[in-house]
């Protein structure tokens, strides 16, 4: 509750402090109603986003607020954002302004009557690594520290089994296990689902050198990733932020010499197109991935992009 009050400098908005009703109902949709940390931060930028834009308008109550204005709104994000960022905002207000009607603090949605830009795309924009390049980077982490080696099984778990970073940190040491005599990983996923994967011998090697290293098996609900102590070279039981695992990435690809734009979702596209070229399926690979729709993983197959090269090389001048 405070993290989100702090976003208005302290205090809720105008918008929605005209009554006790619509400030409790305000704040239960970001902290009850939202489960997953990504979605509940960017929903609260769209939310901060548009009282902002509403008081510089004097609008100053939720049941004054009418379609043109979220229309209005709208087109003036469209100027300066991308269309995904327009659309996901859309998204947030329309999400919030349901919540307050079945509150019954405002008599209607605006937001609903408020059509989105159309947007259409076939392949996401996620930098992808090659094969070649992916094993350079994880063979180039120097593993004769502990920090090297949580590094190298961090990255390996994020490309071998496709997880995102969020669920990635999220582990405990337990959600490592034996199971039919190999190693498995416990995923906790968007929407609260649990999502268990059997390890590529690569990563399995991995894992069991870190946590062998760092002494971990006798600490089951200690977090998996931890940050390093300073000056003590060890870990220090509280669970690595994700800014820190996306600088560590950074700092690893830069002295790898890959030159690639890579980011923490790098590695699970990587994982998923080399998966799909080396035959794997793409119902499979949806479900490895614990995509609803294979629409989704299609985003992260890159294969095209080597048939374009090779064409483009045809052009011989």
């Amino acid at each position: 509750m405070n993290q989100i009050a702090s976003l208005f400098g302290g205090t809720l908005p105008a918008i929605v402090a005209t009554g006790d009703c619509a400030q409790i109902r305000f704040l239960e949709f970001f902290t009850a109603n939202i489960r997953n940390p990504n979605t509940r931060k960017a929903y609260m930028r769209a939310a901060v986003d548009f009282m902002e834009w509403c008081a510089e308008r004097g609008i100053n109550s939720l049941p004054a607020v009418q379609p043109v204005h979220v229309a209005a709104w709208i087109e003036d994000l469209g100027q300066s954002h991308a269309v995904p960022t327009v659309k996901l905002r859309l998204a947030a207000i329309r999400h919030l302004f349901d919540w307050m009607v079945t509150g019954q603090v405002m008599p209607s949605n605006p937001a609903h009557a408020v059509r989105g830009p159309s947007y259409a795309t076939k392949k996401g924009k996620t930098p992808v690594l090659s094969p070649e390049e992916a094993r350079h980077l994880l063979t180039s982490i120097p593993v004769d520290t502990i920090s090297g080696k949580r590094d190298r099984a961090l990255i390996g778990l994020m490309t071998y089994s496709f997880a995102r970073i969020g669920a990635a940190l999220s582990m405990g040491v337990r959600d490592v296990f034996v199971q039919n005599r190999r190693l498995w990983v416990r995923l906790r996923e968007k929407g609260g689902k649990n999502h268990e994967m059997p390890c590529h011998h690569s990563l399995e090697a991995y894992l069991d050198d870190y946590m062998e290293a760092a002494g971990l098996r006798d600490h089951p609900r200690s977090p998996l990733f931890q940050t390093i102590g300073r000056g003590t070279g060890v870990l220090s039981e509280s669970p690595l932020p994700q800014a820190n695992a996306y600088a560590m990435i950074q700092r690893r690809a830069k002295a790898a010499g890959i030159d690639t734009a890579v980011c923490c979702h790098t590695f699970r596209a990587t994982g998923i197109t080399a998966y799909l070229k080396n035959g794997g399926t793409l119902e499979k690979a949806a479900n490895m991935a614990n995509h609803a729709s294979t629409r989704t993983t299609q985003l992260y197959d890159r294969r095209s992009d080597e048939v374009s090269l090779d064409e483009v090389e045809r052009i011989l001048i």
